[in-house]
């Protein structure tokens, strides 16, 4: 049974099906909705939105009702822009109790039919339970408020244009809200009103506390090169993989940041021949993941690209849903065992868990999830910009 849910806060329960809004005793053979909501986490459920990759209500409805769901999408800004003069707070409302029931239904009503449409006449993803568990994983951490502070980082704010831009962050953007669909390679971008987490000067990080005890982050040792490593089917070297390149590709011997300027000189220029390895094979991985006009990933991604970038979408593509995948499962591990962890955030091919000591004996188990065959970094600290590496 086609339905839309009415607010997307777990605490906010609210269904329309068939011309009806259930609040308490919901239909039990709920099978097809839009997008997920935190209030229907446990339930086998379609989400079509998935299927249209991102796109619009508007730009995937049917020719006869793309004005009506304009008019209503037009209502329903309106309404959301008068509560952001009156200083309402959404995170803090369920929309229901704000909104008229009669227009909630008539927009449900609208977004079952396109909900349909698409169902009937879109083909769904090869990736789609990939991208469900990420939606549900950006969902959950979109209602987590950030703990953000200045108290202890106001020599970084030693201009005016610093001082604003933080004191209107930590004012109004308390919230990541990440764009499953903002890049072509599967790599996370934030949404506009989102905390930009992903372009935060690094040294404003400082202002980032955690809930708990520490933020533990997660990073790759030379993510896109053990990458390409892996697709080539060769084996990881169990040290920096910059040293060990370095020793291993060039005839001389070169220091580490020299090796790896001129390693990605190499890499992502068809062009260059300063490498010959079998290590790293380009035109091997071009033979098995690139037709000549998409590539196709591991993780299921299809993706246009010209040959002189299909490399690069190739690793940098891989890599965002290795990364990815490896959230949903530690996030999946913390749930079932950890007593007040929890993700805070991912920034490119970092995760970072806001971690209570009482958690302490679980570090070792969650980099080991992380990890895989790859190596990786963890690191702590007070404050997401202040961090020193653990030694495990």
């Amino acid at each position: 049974m086609i339905f839309q849910t009415l607010d997307d806060k777990s605490e906010c329960v609210g269904v329309y099906v068939d011309g009806r809004l259930y609040f308490d005793d919901l239909p039990k053979n709920l099978t097809t909705t839009w997008k997920y909501s935190g209030s229907l986490y446990d339930k086998e459920i379609e989400y079509v939105g998935l299927y249209a990759g991102g796109t619009d209500l508007h730009d995937c409805s049917p020719e006869n009702l793309r004005d009506e769901i304009q008019d209503c999408q037009k209502k329903l800004r309106a309404y959301l822009k008068s509560f952001e003069i009156a200083k309402v707070n959404m995170n803090d409302h369920c929309i229901y109790d704000l909104i008229p029931l009669d227009f909630l239904k008539r927009f449900c009503e609208v977004k079952n039919k396109i909900t349909q449409h698409v169902f009937e006449t879109y083909q769904k993803p090869a990736n789609y339970e990939h991208l469900c568990s990420v939606d549900k994983l950006i969902h959950k951490i979109r209602h987590q408020k950030l703990n953000l502070s200045t108290a202890d980082c106001r020599h970084l704010l030693t201009n005016s244009r610093d001082r604003n831009k933080t004191a209107e962050l930590i004012k109004h953007y308390n919230y990541i809200d990440y764009n499953l669909f903002g890049t072509v390679t599967g790599r996370l971008t934030t949404k506009k009103g989102s905390f930009p987490i992903l372009t935060l000067k690094k040294e404003l990080r400082q202002m980032i506390k955690p809930t708990n005890d520490l933020f533990v982050c997660l990073d790759y040792n030379g993510a896109e090169v053990r990458t390409m490593l892996e697709l080539n089917g060769q084996p990881q070297p169990k040290e920096d993989i910059h040293s060990w390149n370095a020793r291993h590709l060039f005839e001389q011997n070169l220091e580490r940041e020299e090796c790896k300027v001129r390693f990605f000189a190499w890499l992502y220029d068809p062009d260059s021949n300063d490498i010959k390895s079998s290590d790293y094979d380009r035109d091997n991985l071009l033979d098995k993941w690139y037709d000549g006009e998409y590539i196709k990933t591991p993780y299921g991604r299809k993706i246009k690209v010209e040959r002189r970038k299909a490399l690069n979408y190739l690793l940098q593509s891989t890599t965002s849903d290795r990364v990815l995948s490896k959230a949903v499962e530690i996030d999946k591990f913390l749930c079932e065992n950890a007593k007040g962890s929890y993700i805070s955030h991912i920034v490119h091919d970092e995760i970072v868990i806001d971690y209570s000591d009482v958690d302490r004996d679980l570090i070792s188990k969650i980099k080991k999830i992380f990890e895989g065959e790859y190596v990786a970094k963890v690191s702590a600290g007070k404050d997401y910009y202040n961090l020193r590496e653990l030694e495990l």
